[in-house]
């Protein structure tokens, strides 16, 4: 099991950004990262993924073009870039990882990840 310490959330106006951390306890050579959002009475929702032993990454569409997922294996952090924030982005953000053993396994699934930090709020007005 690996902790997880998510940091950068905070309030913005729509059209701006904000970058996400999540600092794992140790280190992840093939682990599927992926960032996770939740609004108050919707269901938790993939984000965007990536699978550390390549760099590979996903992406819901909802985020595409607009978020950017990177690592840096150092520092054992993977970050989550927001840009063109929308009212609609308003969520509690999470980290999350899993094993992967090769970059197929990596999707968007809540439901597949087993390590799970905290979260940090995310919060964008018109």
């Amino acid at each position: 099991q690996v902790q997880l310490v998510e940091s950068g959330g905070g309030s913005v106006q729509a059209g701006g950004a904000l970058r996400l951390s999540c600092t794992a306890s140790r280190y992840f050579s093939t682990k599927c990262m992926g960032w996770f959002r939740q609004a108050p009475g919707r269901e938790r929702e993939g984000v965007a993924a990536i699978y550390t032993g390549s760099g590979y990454t996903l992406y819901a569409d909802s985020v595409k073009g607009r978020f950017t997922i990177s690592q840096d294996n150092a520092k054992n952090t993977v970050y989550l870039q927001m840009s063109s924030l929308k009212p609609e982005d308003t969520a509690m953000y999470y980290c999350a990882a899993k094993p992967c053993a090769w970059p197929g396994w990596l999707r968007l699934y809540a439901s597949e990840y087993g390590d799970w930090g905290q979260g940090t709020q995310v919060t964008v007005s018109s």
